[in-house]
């Protein structure tokens, strides 16, 4: 493949690769930095791209191995390892992600809600909540799955709605 047919290819993915890039990493500038990052790549591994090879394909796993290698990069620069001796680092307070502690809710809160709701939906919702799968609730409860995702469904919707006022 000459160096215009190559270049014409790839740039007639760019909308595409858009699209996937922003599936990829839900912000703009983001996929936008991994668009570029991506036609780079293709650009400067063209003599790697074999001509029986699917184009589109393997432009799209250049962008996923990209997103995959950075998602790594980031994950391993937030690991914190303690060395210090007296493993000062672990003791000290770690970020809830709240601002303040009005942020967030109390189990008790929580729970009050989830008590208010009919068993029909706190029974499924509880389990699903503590670890089970919807075919062994389904199993549990004798119903059909389909019946018991819905009801954990509703109850999840029910619970966002009954704390969304919470001051």
């Amino acid at each position: 493949m000459t160096m215009m047919n190559f270049t014409e290819r790839l740039m007639g993915l760019q909308d595409n690769l858009k699209n996937f890039a922003y599936q990829l990493t839900a912000n703009r500038e983001d996929a936008e930095d991994l668009l570029q990052d991506t036609t780079l790549k293709a650009l400067d591994n063209q003599e790697k791209y074999l001509e029986n090879v699917n184009f589109k394909g393997w432009v799209f796993t250049i962008m996923k191995n990209i997103f995959i290698n950075n998602y790594r990069k980031v994950v391993r620069n937030q690991t914190i390892i303690d060395q210090t001796e007296d493993l000062y680092h672990l003791n000290l307070p770690q970020e809830s992600g709240f601002d303040t502690p009005d942020g967030s809710y109390s189990v008790k809160e929580i729970m009050k809600a989830i008590n208010s709701f009919s068993d029909e939906y706190k029974i499924p919702f509880s389990m699903h909540v503590a670890g089970y799968k919807y075919q062994e609730i389904a199993d549990k409860m004798h119903l059909p799955i389909g019946t018991v995702k819905s009801r954990i469904f509703f109850a999840r919707q029910r619970l966002q709605e009954n704390l969304k006022d919470y001051e």
